[in-house]
């Protein structure tokens, strides 16, 4: 057991931090908008903290889990500046790669382990503790962790050194954008065919075109729901970062390119919030 700290609870960061204190972690919390980490600390017997360096004071292992760059160094700095030697810092955001080396440089010089690790698996992911974890860092580091994250974590892989995990989760979002296309057009071509839908997927998906996004995602997109899951704002971010890197090291991402595109059009008819699964409804509304 350890005595760790948890910054960003969002909803992410709230049940992994609950599946922390659950396995029994000494957990403190702490969160941007006060009243998150006092209703977490009660619900988990944990404790609250006011900031980031009184939060992570003493603690074995930090780890965090907020929103974007800018998010990464304004929480994540203040804990490592507040960090004591030998202690470890986990940073579960997606975020850019060149981030997580800047902060793995920053840990370095304090004596203080790095790993970006960021994850897959969604709010049900993180809800039932069986996230995919793509680790950046030293293998020591991650021998170090991997237990401990494993409260959460059912898939916990190193990729290679700092900055690798970043680059797993921009892989992972690009196949996911372009999946999800797929399916859309796939659904949206049934659909104006008149095609028995439900019949169809039961067919397709047991063969080559089967995916998770098929599996779990068809029938709320058939349906025209998308009020949950991973938001689309949210993929826009994690597009942004995609694209900046392929700018830097060459690689030509067209599809991707194109789905975030997509994602524009959704954000601007006001659909930042919904699923990302909602690009069919792009697609039912050029019909229209």
């Amino acid at each position: 057991m350890a005595s760790v700290a948890f910054l960003g609870l969002g909803v992410m960061g709230y049940p992994m931090a609950g599946h922390l204190a659950k396995a029994g972690h000494s957990v403190k919390v702490y969160n941007r908008t006060r009243s998150k980490s006092v209703a977490w600390a009660s619900e988990f017997q944990g404790i609250s903290g006011a900031n980031p360096e009184e939060t992570v004071a003493g603690a074995e292992i930090v780890f965090m889990c907020v929103g974007n760059d800018d998010d990464v160094r304004a929480v994540g700095l203040p804990a490592l500046s507040a960090m004591s030697p030998q202690a470890l810092f986990v940073d579960h955001t997606t975020a850019s790669p060149s981030v997580a080396r800047e902060l793995e440089a920053v840990g370095a010089q304090r004596g203080i382990a790095v790993l970006d690790a960021p994850v897959s698996g969604g709010q049900a992911g993180a809800v039932n503790g069986a996230l995919t974890i793509m680790v950046g860092g030293s293998q020591a580091a991650f021998d170090r962790g991997s237990p401990v994250m494993s409260a959460y974590g059912k898939t916990i892989v190193r990729i290679g050194d700092a900055g690798s995990g970043q680059l797993a989760k921009a892989m992972n979002q690009i196949a996911i954008a372009g999946v999800v296309q797929g399916l859309a057009e796939a659904l949206h071509f049934g659909q104006q065919a008149g095609v028995d839908i439900e019949k169809a997927i039961a067919a397709i998906s047991q063969g080559a075109a089967g995916s998770w996004q098929m599996n779990n995602r068809w029938q709320t997109m058939n349906d025209g729901k998308f009020d949950f899951g991973f938001a689309v704002e949210w993929m826009r971010k994690d597009l942004g970062i995609v694209l900046d890197e392929a700018r830097e090291n060459g690689a030509s991402l067209p599809l991707t390119a194109i789905v975030d595109q997509f994602y524009a059009e959704i954000i601007r008819d006001g659909g930042r919030r919904l699923d990302t699964s909602s690009l069919i409804k792009r697609l039912q509304r050029n019909r229209d």
